[in-house]
């Protein structure tokens, strides 16, 4: 696993052993920061459930302003630790140690971020639940750009009803993304 482009460009990020985590494969990074591209620069970005932290590193490769990393399995955390001061993005990363719910409550009330983006396990429904809170958070407004990485059979038909538009689906082998927004109104 590397940083595919930006300052930290072909640098190379570790990972923990084991099947805790489920790192993105460069190929299906790469694609999904070519849909965000316009997002990206100067943004805030929250990455949940961030394993090693090899989205958020992307982005603040790629010019975003700030992350907030949340991930609570302890040897995910160090390696994510390690990750962001060896690309040196260290000075606009925020770790949070926690599961991220937890986190979520923590930081309500700040000004809502640019780009969300999510991995959470799989088959959980862990997805909902995070998504049940932003729809009324102060940390996702009708701009934020909210994508969900999933298992390719994962059921979505679920998020109009919650108050969430999808404007693009883009399918992989055995994984997704969704890309949505709150509604307005």
């Amino acid at each position: 696993m590397r940083v595919i482009a930006g300052t930290a460009r072909s640098m190379p990020l570790k990972t923990i052993r084991g099947t805790d985590t489920r790192p993105t494969t460069d190929k299906t990074k790469e694609t999904l920061f070519n849909i965000l591209q316009s997002h990206v620069p100067d943004s805030r970005f929250l990455d949940l459930f961030s394993g090693s932290g090899g989205i958020a590193i992307e982005a603040l490769s790629r010019g975003a302003a700030y992350a907030v990393l949340v991930e609570q399995n302890p040897r995910a955390v160090q390696c994510m630790r390690e990750n962001v001061v060896f690309t040196k993005v260290d000075d606009r990363a925020e770790i949070q140690k926690c599961d991220v719910l937890t986190a979520l409550r923590r930081m309500e009330g700040q000004k809502p971020f640019d780009i969300i983006f999510m991995d959470p396990p799989y088959g959980q429904e862990m997805e909902q639940q995070v998504l049940a809170y932003l729809k009324d958070s102060t940390l996702a407004d009708y701009d934020t750009v909210i994508v969900v990485e999933a298992s390719v059979d994962t059921d979505f038909s679920w998020l109009a009803k919650m108050g969430f538009d999808v404007y693009k689906y883009k399918k992989y082998k055995t994984n997704q993304h969704v890309f949505l927004q709150k509604k307005e109104g």
